[in-house]
């Protein structure tokens, strides 16, 4: 049986050398994290294995790279600086295929540091905002740690752990890491209008992360009877929910059911979720698995893009060989997306950076990753329309892309074009 105890007594547990697990995004469980840090002084060489989690990571400052070496699965911005210094790591996979990692042993785990509700009358808490990747650390992990939150919300599905699975239990009351929506730039919704262009009634829909997504749902409230199976819900999804356009009645697993694999937003979203069981959030390994996504019809994967070369190429996870953000289920949807009957997968970004670089390119960087590569991409949006990439050859994708490019890089992504594939 799980033990209540303080969290100083729970990551007493810790050892040196061990690999820990912390809870995912808005569940990152701060008062564990913060007495497991205080540790340092003893530790040395402690792994934290994690996606991305909001709120500070006190183990990836400057000076604790002799107790904790982080090892993320995505990197965010509370570790970027630590991984370009050198001082952590950065483990690019597919977001279908981390909870493998742990099930298999690749990436063994001593210890999973979560987030949960309280129990119910049956025993069960819930791992709310994230079950995602969490599930299988909790199923996998020789010790369980629970920071128990009655703010957090029970949500169905997957999330469930009884606390016979929970070894020891540290109680707080304390607020989800919120991300209020933000008002998108008028650039921001041209692109959310041109992809909702594409998205046709009786669709699902996976949106992933950032302004351009939530521009995205905003501008879909004339639809009808889409459907949400997506690795990450915001609040935008509740608006649509409340207006009577996301039904799910088209889909064809989980029919009414909204999917997903964690959530990030207001505290609106958070109470929409609890105790909802129209929403049921799901292990990521089954959330994204392509033979899944595949199965709804006119699945619409909406995801961003930092940089496209003129073949298709997209760069989504670095800017050149600076480590910005990760794989993540980038090429799980869209794929999936690719292979559903009618599906639509999108990339969509701004024509040019916040200086004025262009971000469709004649080369990516060197040292750029290649997240989804120019034999997957169908369809690429930006500000200026949507160039359709499929069925296309180099010269004829070159034209594409350099239609939708900011009207200012055009005359020398052409010329560049034409070197390299001949006149169209």
């Amino acid at each position: 049986m799980s033990r209540t105890v303080t969290a100083e007594e729970a990551v007493s547990v810790v050892k040196s050398g061990d690999r820990v697990f912390v809870h995912s995004v808005a569940a990152a469980p701060r008062r564990l994290v913060e007495a497991l840090t205080a540790r340092a002084p003893e530790l040395r060489v402690v792994e934290i294995v994690s996606l991305h989690t909001e709120g500070a990571a006190p183990y990836a400052a400057a000076g604790m790279e002799k107790s904790f070496r982080v090892n993320a699965l995505f990197v965010g911005p509370n570790v970027r600086t630590a991984v370009e210094e050198g001082r952590a790591d950065y483990l690019p996979v597919f977001l279908s295929e981390v909870p493998l990692l742990f099930r298999s042993g690749i990436l063994p785990l001593d210890v999973a540091l979560v987030h949960v509700s309280p129990p119910d009358r049956h025993g069960f808490c819930s791992l709310g905002v994230s079950v995602d990747v969490s599930r299988a650390a909790v199923q996998t992990a020789r010790t369980v740690i629970a920071q128990v939150n009655p703010r957090m919300p029970r949500t169905h599905g997957d999330g469930l752990i009884h606390v016979d699975a929970i070894d020891f239990m540290v109680q707080v009351d304390e607020p989800i890491h919120e991300v209020a929506p933000g008002e998108p730039s008028e650039i921001e919704r041209e692109i959310g209008g041109h992809c909702a262009e594409l998205v046709e009634d009786g669709s699902t829909l996976q949106i992933g992360i950032g302004a351009i997504p939530d521009a995205t749902l905003a501008a879909l409230a004339d639809h009808h009877r889409l459907g949400i199976h997506t690795e990450m819900l915001s609040d935008g999804v509740v608006d649509l929910v409340e207006k009577g356009v996301v039904t799910g009645e088209a889909k064809r697993i989980h029919p009414g059911k909204i999917v997903a694999g964690f959530a990030l937003g207001s505290r609106r979203l958070y109470d929409f979720l609890d105790d909802n069981p129209l929403v049921a959030m799901l292990d990521m390994a089954y959330v994204n698995d392509t033979a899944v996504i595949r199965r709804n019809p006119k699945v619409c994967a909406i995801n961003s893009a930092i940089e496209v070369d003129l073949t298709g190429q997209v760069c989504a996870d670095s800017i050149g060989d600076r480590q910005y953000s990760g794989v993540g289920g980038q090429m799980d949807f869209i794929r999936g997306a690719a292979l559903s009957e009618g599906g639509k997968p999108i990339i969509a970004l701004p024509s040019v950076t916040s200086t004025g670089e262009s971000r469709i390119v004649s080369y990516l960087k060197p040292g750029a990753g290649v997240v989804t590569t120019r034999a997957h991409v169908h369809f690429v949006v930006t500000e200026h329309g949507i160039a359709d990439l499929f069925g296309k050859n180099l010269r004829q994708r070159a034209a594409a892309l350099i239609a939708v490019a900011h009207p200012s890089h055009r005359d020398v992504l052409a010329a560049e074009a034409r070197r390299r594939f001949g006149t169209w």
